[in-house]
């Protein structure tokens, strides 16, 4: 249920995440506007899949920023959150597949084995103070056979996500053990939504 004690100034998502806008709803926060940033997500030369998070959440952020400020009849009190998750499995960064044959390459090199989620997170506030942070969650899957790996292929789950799958969904059932944020592996660390939103002002308890 979603806390009745949580005053917020106006919040600008930077993401056209359907989940990400849950995630905010679970803890009371409810944006203003839904603003989905048009960036190029090509990672850089030897890009860390962390650093390829919080440098995507804050290209976000920033034109989302920009874009709000040059239009007269948004508020100037507006604050930007935008947010981005990246999943790596050793030394290979699972983006989002592109066909249902890269979701099953995804799916059968996570099988039995610890990957890592990032999620970058950068709120912008009106006066223009940046603050960002990225979280870390490992997660364990079981070994997947092909009629489980086949069942969620035709489930069409795999399609947007990153590492081509959701845990929110049929993939909660691969998911053998979890450490860190359950929320970060949906797409957005609510314990430090919460925390930078309170340290920059949006956020009056």
């Amino acid at each position: 249920m979603r806390s009745k004690n949580i005053t917020h100034a106006p919040v600008i998502l930077a993401s056209a995440s359907p989940r990400r806008l849950e995630l905010l709803d679970t803890i009371g926060i409810v944006p203003a506007d839904v603003c989905p940033a048009d960036i190029d997500e090509t990672p850089q030369p030897q890009e860390k899949p962390a650093a390829l998070a919080l440098r995507l959440a804050s290209q976000k952020a920033d034109a989302v920023f920009a874009q709000n400020k040059s239009k007269q009849n948004k508020s100037k009190e507006c604050y930007v959150l935008a947010a981005d998750t990246v999943v790596s499995c050793g030394a290979r960064l699972l983006e989002k597949p592109q066909d249902e044959a890269e979701a099953t390459r995804f799916l059968k090199r996570l099988s039995g084995r610890r990957h890592r989620v990032y999620s970058g997170l950068c709120v912008i506030a009106p006066d223009g103070e940046v603050v960002s942070r990225v979280s870390e969650t490992v997660v364990q899957f079981k070994c997947l056979d092909q009629a489980e790996i086949n069942a969620y292929l035709a489930s069409g789950e795999w399609q947007g996500k990153a590492g081509g799958y959701g845990i929110q969904g049929l993939a909660a059932c691969f998911v053998k053990s979890i450490k860190g944020s359950y929320s970060n592996v949906v797409g957005l660390c609510l314990y430090d939504t919460m925390n930078v939103l309170k340290g920059i002002g949006a956020i009056k308890m």
